[in-house]
């Protein structure tokens, strides 16, 4: 009798996030006291804003979020992120056309399975967050990688995505605020790719969970709104994960038009139903409620970066690009390659980072999590004096 593989080949096929096992990794070393400092995970370290947490704390007491509520979402809360998408993305959509998920990455994964059938192609623009082909790959999609380097300061062009274009191009992934790059596309360069993706009929999922976090002055404009026509093939997924410092609150949404939310609506009453009540009040506040707080970490966030980009650059082989957006600097490290550090002869990123850990007790993520080899991402949410530390044992050790 021929014996069928325990575990489906489809999940089976999932790689595991190299951002969590990095982070799982650093956290487990310091369990047993070593000092590692992790730049790996892209969490905020500051603590959820009181009047959010004060908003959950009133929800917990109030009966009427004991029970199962719509599966796409309170109205209160759909309301609420109409209005945000209006304000920060320029896209009117009703209420009716949000759906709130346990997270950003579920609105990634729903987004996906709602649009894409067995080898629809998706352009990926590179470095791209590791769930992205996960995603692209479990919904019976092939993600097509186009990929920009340090001298294109990670921005991708009109010219690379019609290169990378075939008849089974469907969707186009645009992320900015990129993580894991911070890059943030100018004005005029998000209008002349939403006009390609217009003229030559593609679906957008715009990923815009990092659109908040944004410096020197810069304004992620949304593709929906550098070209309005594009609206009605258009996906924006956001959340308060980063925002707010609430990834483990697990809000995240997705707006659209409104066949494209019905039926991811559909998906995920077969596949969740709603998020925590509690957790979706708390959002109400978020987006609602008073944003100084949220403000005092952006401008938290603003100086760290300063200060990695101005450190990483002493360091001889290091090019830093200088990110505009998220909270993560990408360092093009090829200048460490190839050479003896330690006794050591790193020929990948990855096994530089894993040189890092091991000789410094830094935590960072290869270029291969996200993309070709030669790079490193590191992430700055995380304190001042940790950040320094870290970024001094890398100076040290490779100055």
């Amino acid at each position: 009798m021929t014996s069928a593989p325990r575990i489906s080949r489809r999940i089976s096929s999932i790689s595991e996030s190299a951002t969590l096992k990095v982070d799982a990794k650093a956290k487990a070393l310091r369990a047993q006291g070593r000092p590692v400092i992790s730049f790996a995970a892209g969490e905020p370290d500051f603590v959820t804003p009181a009047s959010i947490v004060e908003a959950a704390q009133r929800a917990v007491r109030d009966p009427r979020n004991y029970r199962y509520t719509p599966a796409a979402g309170l109205p209160e809360l759909r309301e609420a992120i109409a209005a945000k998408t209006l304000r920060d993305s320029g896209m009117t959509v009703a209420p009716s056309q949000v759906v709130v998920t346990n997270g950003g990455k579920q609105a990634v994964y729903q987004a996906f399975a709602t649009l894409l059938d067995p080898g629809d192609e998706v352009l990926v623009p590179a470095p791209y967050w590791t769930t992205y082909p996960e995603a692209i790959a479990l919904a019976g999609g092939v993600p097509v990688e186009v990929f920009a380097g340090a001298d294109q300061e990670y921005l991708v062009t009109v010219d690379q995505l019609e290169a990378a274009r075939t008849e089974r191009t469907k969707v186009l992934l645009f992320v900015s605020p990129s993580n894991p790059t911070g890059s943030v596309y100018p004005a005029e360069q998000v209008a002349e790719i939403a006009r390609w993706a217009d003229e030559n009929g593609l679906w957008v999922i715009a990923d815009e969970i990092y659109q908040n976090l944004t410096y020197d002055g810069v304004r992620a404009v949304s593709i929906a709104e550098a070209v309005p026509a594009l609206a009605d093939r258009t996906i924006l997924v956001n959340g308060v994960a980063k925002t707010y410092a609430m990834t483990g609150w697990r809000v995240g949404w997705m707006t659209g038009p409104a066949d494209a939310m019905a039926a991811a609506a559909n998906l995920q009453s077969h596949l969740s139903s709603n998020v925590s009540n509690i957790s979706q009040r708390a959002a109400i506040e978020a987006l609602t409620g008073p944003q100084d707080e949220a403000e005092a970490m952006r401008q938290a966030f603003d100086r760290r970066r300063r200060t990695i980009v101005a450190e990483l650059n002493t360091i001889p082989g290091v090019r830093t690009p200088t990110p505009r957006g998220a909270f993560y600097v990408y360092p093009d490290v090829s200048g460490l390659l190839d050479r003896e550090w330690g006794g050591v002869v790193p020929r990948t990123s990855l096994e530089l980072a894993d040189l890092i850990l091991d000789e410094l007790e830094v935590a960072t993520v290869p270029g291969e999590a996200f993309g070709p080899s030669g790079y490193l991402r590191l992430s700055y949410a995380l304190g001042d004096d940790d950040l320094l530390e870290g970024v001094r044992r890398l100076q040290r050790f490779f100055g």
